[in-house]
């Protein structure tokens, strides 16, 4: 599987959803956000990962949340 912004491939991190172009796994830039880092900190640690990616990916996330959500 393969979009713009994410890739799946066996032979890639194990089939693990990576940034497109990259090896860097996406869980990667969820778990820095819950230890408490910025963005900045996990783009200087991942620098094949362009900020228009991460903000993208994280857009997704929240678009992917938010339609499932019941309103109050």
């Amino acid at each position: 599987m393969t979009s713009n912004l994410i890739t799946v491939d066996p032979d890639i991190q194990s089939g693990a959803p990576v940034f497109a172009g990259t090896r860097v796994p996406v869980q990667n830039l969820f778990d820095y956000l819950e230890e408490g880092d910025s963005l900045d900190v996990f783009l200087k640690q991942f620098p094949s990962v362009t900020r228009d990616q991460a903000v993208a990916v994280l857009e997704r996330a929240r678009v992917s949340l938010v339609a499932d959500a019941h309103p109050a």
